[in-house]
């Protein structure tokens, strides 16, 4: 029954995902920890995480990734959730793969008709909103603690999370370099 329900979700995902991999995160979050519950909250902080740092698409990433834990929480063998982490990879890609095939010699020929431009402008800031929401979504205790529980360890965790902003956004660190101090940082704080 999980095997149909994996297909199921991550083809609704991939066929209704607009603005690439990030955009797909709250998407999937919605689906695998708050309606199905196949994983919980820190369980789906930790496929992000591991989804950014392996290569290929994060949404891609975590679509293996969350079809694997799903399965293994739900307890089946090893061999069970690694078809599932193939299965939800693919059920993720089949419909968009289609659809572009599809419609993909039209919009080469008519990219800048009024229609399609039409079609594409309201699209953008849904986009922007479906990230910002990913964003949103990773801002939770798992990540930055409670100001309930530990004060300190969450006033750190703030602070971090603030100077990697600033650096990458205004100073145009390298990103690898941020991840990298912070990583070195919270291994010195925690």
């Amino acid at each position: 029954m999980i095997f149909l329900q994996l297909f199921y979700v991550f083809s609704k995902i991939g066929i209704f995902n607009f603005g690439g991999g990030y955009a797909m995160l709250s998407l999937i979050y919605g689906e695998v920890v708050t309606h199905y519950h196949w994983l919980s909250s820190a369980e789906f902080t930790d496929i992000v995480a591991i989804s950014q740092s392996t290569p290929g698409p994060i949404g891609i990433n975590a679509a293996t990734y969350c079809g694997y834990t799903a399965v293994i929480n739900a307890g089946y063998p090893m061999w069970a959730a690694c078809l599932a982490s193939v299965m939800a990879s693919l059920s993720i890609m089949w419909l968009p793969f289609i659809l572009m095939i599809a419609i993909s010699r039209y919009l080469i020929h008519h990219k800048d008709a009024p229609f399609v431009q039409d079609i594409f402008k309201p699209l953008r800031p849904a986009i922007i909103g479906l990230i910002a929401a990913a964003a949103l979504l990773l801002m939770n205790k798992d990540n930055f603690g409670s100001p309930s529980a530990d004060l300190p360890k969450f006033i750190i965790s703030i602070i971090i999370f603030v100077a990697a902003f600033l650096a990458t956004r205004y100073k145009k660190a390298n990103p690898i370099l941020v991840m990298l101090v912070c990583g070195v940082l919270g291994l010195i704080i925690y």
